[in-house]
């Protein structure tokens, strides 16, 4: 349970994280002012030139045609800007205030595209005055007059710096916003999701799965503390079964051994009701020790860089005659456990299968290795190999043997998933009579393992 502290802590952070995405939001939205002003503030000051050029160069040519017709003050009021006769502008001697370095290049490419657009390039003269001053920020455009020199105002007006333009806002904020929306999913859904898909794919496997912080969105947090409540009853039950499993297994071993005592000072017994004896107290006696196998953690052995070829052969001593097929090699495993699953796979085959059986070792890429047991056995259907592996279980079939508790495959199985790979099963035709094959396969420990998206470690071939 999580303390007062850590509780209010988590409150707090959940309260301030609004603030937090509101920071967020303003600072993408300012960079993205920046950034599409870099962009497009030159398309958009193109466009506004152009369309500047197109206003001016029309009513340079409706004053020019009016001229003959109408006075100054008359055509001016037409136009709606002022129009001047002389030979210099008003606003343009030089005690006047100067023009800033921008309309000056504003004037100096605006009388660039009249002369282009005009049967004349005419005077263009930049002031900056405003009104009561002036007639404002604009340029002075010489008309050609067969009388007296007249000028026409046009007004310019200023590049936008602050406060941008509107659609640069919008379109600022409309990219700030999304960029916020795709952090938020990123931080509060997708990677919390992730973990959980993560720690998903370890329910089943040997390790316990751990519990996660809670994270995210309501909905997500709500999900992970149900997931947190499944490892805790997951690690309930397992610690109820191991100690279920390892006290029957202990409270076997010495009633066990008082028989085996009692038996072997029995002199009155035949030697066949002797020896039927003997082999009902070694079952048990297996029986037991596959309990506590199977209880055992083999996460605690070290691992060992042996070569896995003698590690094999050794594990061959568990059945009586087997060919040997071993590829020399040297990987990084556990040796206890690897041997035990190897010796598991070579009794059932002797147990369950047919002679001759055949043990062969070979070499994966990236560090793998496959230990393959065969038989000539009818096998197993794949609904049975299924049921075969899980702990316990026992096909009708396969009754009748002596010390199988159920546990072998699922033993084997699992010292597999501990090395990176998987226990499988297929049908052969190789050789001179079709063979049933139990593949075990891993790799070295330090290799890396994939995890499928079922949540098994898979072995990458």
């Amino acid at each position: 349970m999580a303390s007062p502290v850590r509780a209010r802590a988590g409150g707090a952070s959940r309260l301030l994280r609004p603030f937090g995405y509101g920071a967020a939001a303003t600072g993408f939205t300012a960079l993205a002012l920046l950034l599409l002003h870099l962009v497009l503030a030159q398309r958009l000051e193109r466009q506004q030139r152009r369309q500047l050029v197109g206003q001016v160069s029309a009513m340079v040519l409706l004053s020019e045609v009016a001229l003959e017709r109408y006075s100054p003050p008359e055509l001016a009021e037409v136009l709606g800007n002022p129009v001047a006769l002389g030979a210099r502008p008003p606003q343009s001697d030089p005690t006047s205030t100067p023009a800033d370095g921008t309309l000056r290049r504003q004037a100096e490419a605006l009388r660039t595209d009249l002369c282009s657009k005009l049967t004349a390039c005419p005077v263009v003269w930049a002031v900056g005055q405003r009104p009561p001053q002036g007639p404002g920020r604009g340029v002075w455009v010489q008309l050609n007059s067969p009388l007296e020199t007249a000028w026409v105002f046009a007004p310019i007006p200023a590049l936008r710096g602050w406060p941008p333009d509107p659609q640069l806002l919008t379109l600022a904020g409309a990219l700030g916003g999304l960029t916020t929306l795709l952090l938020y999913l990123s931080l509060e859904v997708q990677r919390p999701l992730r973990q959980l898909d993560t720690a998903l794919g370890e329910v089943g496997l040997d390790q316990q799965p751990r519990a996660l912080p809670a994270r995210g969105t309501g909905a997500v947090r709500h999900l992970t503390a149900h997931f947190n409540a499944m490892v805790l009853r997951l690690q309930q039950a397992s610690q109820e079964r191991a100690t279920m499993l390892g006290g029957i297994a202990h409270d076997l071993r010495s009633p066990l051994t008082r028989l085996r005592l009692r038996l072997a000072h029995q002199v009155p017994w035949s030697e066949e009701e002797r020896r039927r004896a003997e082999a009902d107290l070694t079952a048990l006696e297996r029986i037991t020790e596959q309990f506590l196998l199977f209880v055992r953690s083999d996460a605690q052995e070290p691992p060992v860089q042996v070569p896995l070829q003698e590690l094999v052969a050794e594990a061959a001593n568990a059945v009586d005659a087997v060919e040997l097929n071993l590829e020399p090699m040297e990987r990084l495993v556990r040796p206890v456990a690897l041997s035990r699953a190897v010796a598991n796979l070579l009794l059932n085959a002797e147990t369950y299968g047919a002679p001759p059986l055949k043990l062969v070792l070979r070499a994966l890429p990236q560090e793998g290795f496959a230990i393959e047991v065969w038989d000539r056995g009818p096998g197993l259907s794949p609904t049975d190999w299924e049921r075969a592996r899980q702990p316990f279980q026992r096909l009708d079939g396969a009754r009748g043997g002596v010390g199988h508790s159920g546990l072998g495959l699922a033993i084997a199985e699992r010292v597999a998933r501990a090395h990176g790979g998987e226990l499988g099963c297929r049908r052969s035709s190789h050789s001179d009579a079709p063979a049933f094959v139990v593949t075990l396969t891993g790799r070295s420990l330090q290799s890396h393992l994939v995890t499928s998206s079922a949540g098994r470690v898979a072995f990458e071939r």
